[in-house]
């Protein structure tokens, strides 16, 4: 029997102890799943630093990887002493003194904080904890979450256990390597290494005390002490750190402080990191989409070892690459010759943009530092942008090294045509090809779901299914002739009165078929007028369109900005028999050990009949099959028409040859293709060369015969599906009748072949 201490304070104070010991023993053991996981010594003696997510095609085929960037560790001999003294003198003064919990700091910033001084009492070996471990996420909860000040001791008692263990483990300058290599410093910058290199093109062990005080400094609010964004606040930042240095260490001396103090925040941001681990388009695509999933289940794709399986066919992508390779090369030549040495930025009339050169240097982040490095003389800041130096460039032959100023630089990639390109398999909703543009080294920026352009003709068909759904057939009849159609814009009186691409009206009178193929602008706009253009958005927006759609008349002929992804979406639901799908690029994720953590099916929305699913693919069949259809380029390409190959589609130009679109449609798969510069001046000049049935239609072309040509693609010739349900509406109108004398100016309208009728521009 244990003898009764008389002593209450004793007592109480011996109980307080064995309290404390069971509560650190509860949170080691997780005892009842309360605590959550906790680090054991195995973990502290092989630390994982990050584990790389790794994403696959739909055969089980590596895509690629996704991790932090220097995930090896510098080690301390390469670390320069002004970072170590900075560090140690900012956020740990009695680092060498403690064994990884400072019990006087903690309760020194207690009091400070009651005092409404608030500052943090966690050591360097804390942090550490924190960072390598993770002790605060999700994953290392338990059910004691839900008690918010419980919680936080927890964090902090479970810290502390971590720190002690990590300190038994390892000596003093191995932690201080450790922390400045996983701790991130912003900018996407993670250790030390990166950090340095990133923002003074320096290893550590090069950088300058004021250097190595900026970057320590950033550690507080990586964002709020950026030199890049916020230069003021970090040379203050940086100047507490120096001032920390000279009081805390002997290594910064008084002559040094003051010379470092008064210096200005040189930066260097011409280092280029060529350690990461490569991108593509179709990587970046797949991180943007999980995006939001890793945001609300709490991990990390850069270091929680997820493996990620795509929809991708890496026969098709191949494909598709090499069409875009094949084509694109051959239309830039086509730009190249139309514009020689003539600048192709031009305003709506045709004249040359004077200022253009100017206002593209200051849509660049880096005129805002020139700036205020310059003192907004903007004779510096154009003496800067047109020194030369050297550069390796972008070119169909191959990359180029080059001597270009900053100015010559945007002269010439301004001139390079790019392109967006998706296709995807309605039935099942997996996207089956997505290429974002020619070359994701030299052009980041995405033109399937992140550039958004005027769709131009390839809109016109949700006017003809607004009809078709709302009592017309294909076989109804409407006559090419002028139109006036008044509407009400802002409270204001319009009129909008559209042209034919030609300039002229026939006076034919066309079936709504031959009017969708051959893409006849006045028929189109008479329609919209019939069926009303809000209802031509609601149908639109019905099948899967997101941007905003500004509701006039001219909505019909694609006046709005619509992305590759949203047009190949919404033209699926036709061949998905009336259902809009959400478009599937990922199939399942799993962790390391191919345990499922999420598995993505497909969802999909009724939002058309059948019967007009059905309609709406005989009509995109007539830009093969009618008069002028503007599809019919393609009977230039043999590989695609054998045994009785079907394929349906529509072209698409916006004003001035500025967009080429084509959406092609076969009996499996639906493509969209989009074709132009990234900037909306630069553009094509005539019908001959800038419509989208000499632009993205021979991307699309190029590409189905490659895949029809391979028989272990799984996509053959064939038929377009039979209706699916009994059609109640005349479709099957009688063959056009031409009037030759309405005509006699344009014998083209005569021949069923390459020849366009009507262009689809909007004029």
């Amino acid at each position: 029997m244990f003898r009764r201490i008389k002593n209450k304070y004793l007592r109480y104070f011996l109980i307080f102890i064995y309290a404390v010991i069971i509560f650190f023993c509860s949170i080691e053991l997780n005892f009842l799943w309360l605590f959550g996981y906790s680090p054991d010594m195995q973990d502290i003696k092989n630390p994982a630093l990050s584990l790389s997510s790794e994403v696959y095609y739909a055969d089980g085929t590596l895509i690629g990887r996704y991790f932090r960037e220097n995930r090896s560790p510098v080690e301390f001999k390469q670390i320069s002493p002004n970072i170590i003294n900075a560090l140690v003198a900012t956020e740990d003064v009695r680092f060498y003194k403690h064994n990884g919990v400072d019990f006087y700091s903690f309760f020194t910033s207690m009091l400070s904080t009651a005092k409404g001084d608030r500052r943090g009492g966690s050591t360097i070996t804390q942090q550490l904890a924190k960072n390598l471990f993770e002790t605060r996420k999700k994953k290392s909860q338990g059910l004691i979450k839900h008690i918010p000040f419980i919680r936080t001791m927890v964090y902090k008692c479970k810290e502390w256990l971590t720190a002690f263990k990590i300190e038994h483990v390892y000596s003093k300058d191995e932690i201080l390597t450790l922390y400045l290599n996983t701790v991130p410093f912003g900018n996407n910058s993670f250790g030390i290494k990166t950090a340095s290199l990133k923002f003074f093109n320096k290893t550590p062990d090069k950088v300058s005390p004021a250097e190595a005080a900026t970057l320590i400094g950033m550690l507080k609010a990586t964002s709020t002490y950026n030199p890049i964004n916020n230069p003021e606040r970090s040379m203050e930042r940086r100047n507490t750190v120096l001032r920390q240095m000279l009081k805390y260490n002997n290594a910064l001396s008084k002559d040094v402080y003051d010379e470092s103090i008064k210096a200005p925040v040189k930066l260097d941001l011409s280092y280029v990191d060529n350690e990461g681990q490569g991108g593509s388009y179709l990587r970046d695509a797949i991180e943007r989409w999980l995006k939001k999933w890793c945001k609300d289940n709490d991990y990390d794709l850069y270091q929680d070892g997820l493996k990620i399986y795509t929809t991708i066919d890496p026969r098709l992508q191949r494909y598709a690459e090499q069409a875009v390779a094949e084509k694109m090369k051959m239309l830039q030549k086509r730009f190249d010759d139309l514009w020689g040495k003539k600048n192709p930025w031009r305003d709506s009339n045709g004249g040359e943009i004077k200022d253009f050169l100017l206002k593209a240097e200051q849509h660049l982040p880096v005129y805002a530092l020139l700036q205020k490095k310059y003192n907004y003389n903007t004779a510096l800041i154009s003496q800067y942008f047109e020194k030369k130096k050297r550069m390796t460039v972008f070119t169909w032959k191959g990359e180029k090294d080059t001597t270009f100023s900053s100015a010559d630089s945007i002269r010439y990639y301004t001139r390079i045509l790019n392109t967006g390109m998706m296709t995807i398999e309605p039935s099942t909703g997996k996207i089956k090809v997505w290429v974002g543009g020619i070359d994701h080294r030299y052009f980041n920026y995405d033109h399937v779901n992140q550039a958004k352009r005027q769709a131009g003709s390839t809109f016109k068909p949700f006017a003809y299914l607004t009809a078709l759904d709302n009592g017309y057939t294909p076989c109804d009849k409407f006559t090419d002739k002028f139109v006036s159609i008044k509407y009400t814009d802002g409270g204001r009186q319009q009129v909008w009165e559209p042209k034919n691409a030609t300039f002229r009206f026939t006076g034919q009178e066309m079936s709504l078929r031959w009017a969708m193929g051959a893409s006849v602008n006045s028929i189109t706009a008479q329609l919209t007028e019939k069926v009303g253009w809000d209802k031509i958005v609601q149908y639109a927006h019905k099948c899967g369109i997101e941007s905003p759609l500004k509701s006039v008349p001219s909505v019909s002929l694609g006046s709005n900005d619509v992305s590759v992804y949203e047009m190949v979406r919404a033209y699926s639901t036709f061949l998905n028999k009336g259902k809009k799908i959400d478009p599937l690029l990922i199939t399942k994720i799993t962790d390391q050990e191919g345990n499922v953590i999420q598995e993505f099916t497909l969802n999909e929305e009724q939002v058309i009949s059948e019967e007009t699913a059905w309609l709406m693919l005989y009509m995109f069949r007539g830009g093969m099959e009618e008069p002028g259809g503007t599809s019919q380029a393609l009977w230039e390409y043999p590989g695609l028409w054998k045994k009785d190959n079907q394929i349906g589609g529509k072209t698409g130009t916006s004003s001035n040859y500025v967009d080429g679109w084509y959406m092609g449609i076969t009996k499996d798969l639906v493509t969209g293709v989009w074709v132009g510069a990234d900037d909306r001046s630069v553009h094509f000049t005539s019908s001959e060369t800038g419509e989208g049935s000499h632009t993205g239609l021979p991307v699309f072309a190029a590409f189905m015969q490659k895949v029809y040509a391979d028989p272990k693609s799984g996509y053959t010739y064939g038929l377009f599906p039979k209706p699916w349900v009994k059609i109640t509406k005349s479709y099957d109108c009688p063959s056009p009748r031409i009037d030759t004398d309405s005509v006699a100016t344009d014998t083209s309208l005569m021949r069923i072949d390459s020849a366009k009728l009507l262009p689809d521009s909007i004029k």
